[in-house]
């Protein structure tokens, strides 16, 4: 079953997500990307298939705990209608606080940024490190400053960009890696969740994204066949890192959203591994 909470950002609902097992070994929260809220791609509810991440953390004994930033899924936006890059780091600073509250006052949470999501858990991981017990990396684009993000910047009225169909197939790309029927409830869940694109601005605020000053233990996803980002860009990302606690991993046969894919086992292996090693027992 999940659950789902109000956590209080500067007098905003924020939407956050919680399956849990009984006696949960440690906690992480996942990020979302650009153009997707949390169930979507975290909880994705497929018959006769397993790829719910969350069901994948439960299983393997840990809570996993899922945010929509604001102007996505369940989270409204604000009065302005824009997510900025500091906006968005701020109100995962709150969420971080709440579950370490909820899950006891036990150890942090780990935490795990996906695509654009990478970004937002690097800029908090820099400004708060205390709050987290480690950061996980996946699908990141390793432009560390001045990341496109000119979305509209007064350009385009917020709420007048839809999502589509063509959008929510488009990270799917490995032949074979997905069913059809997977795919289709995804988008499915997809457009329902998201039927407007969230409006972004303030790209100058990236340019506070430093790898040096991820202090973290830091493990570094990449898959196979994501076009994200080239093999050379993770390894200088890596190179950048400014922890003395790194790890990298390829997950083979997989792209962009390998977590849905049938290398989610894989996937999953990787982020309790990483876990465990670091203090999630």
């Amino acid at each position: 079953m999940i659950t789902r909470h109000n956590v209080d950002a500067d007098g905003h609902p924020i939407a956050l997500w919680e399956k849990s097992p009984p006696e949960a070994r440690g906690a992480m929260l996942l990020l979302h990307g650009r153009t997707w809220s949390a169930l979507p791609n975290f909880d994705l509810q497929v018959p006769g298939e397993d790829l719910s991440l969350m069901d994948g953390l439960v299983e393997a004994g840990y809570a996993a705990f899922a945010i929509d930033f604001r102007g996505y899924g369940q989270t409204p936006r604000d009065e302005t209608g824009w997510l900025s890059p500091d906006r968005a780091a701020k109100d995962l600073k709150a969420v971080l606080e709440h579950i370490w509250l909820l899950t006891g006052r036990g150890p942090r949470p780990f935490i795990l940024g996906w695509s654009r999501g990478s970004k937002v858990a690097q800029l908090t991981v820099q400004r708060w490190p205390e709050l987290v017990s480690a950061l996980v990396l996946f699908g990141y684009s390793p432009t560390f400053a001045g990341a496109p993000l000119a979305d509209g910047e007064g350009d385009t009225p917020p709420a007048a960009d839809p999502n589509s169909a063509v959008n929510a197939v488009s990270d799917f790309i490995t032949p074979g890696s997905i069913s059809q029927l997977a795919i289709d409830t995804y988008v499915k869940a997809a457009m329902e969740a998201d039927p407007i694109r969230v409006d972004w601005r303030g790209a100058s605020e990236w340019d506070e994204l430093d790898p040096a000053q991820v202090r973290v233990p830091t493990l570094l996803m990449h898959a196979e066949f994501d076009p994200i980002a080239t093999p050379e860009q993770r390894d200088s990302l890596f190179r950048a890192l400014g922890s003395t606690d790194l790890e990298a991993l390829e997950v083979s046969g997989a792209d962009h959203m390998a977590f849905l894919e049938s290398a989610r086992a894989d996937f999953l292996k990787a982020l309790v591994g990483f876990m465990e090693r670091h203090g999630g027992a």
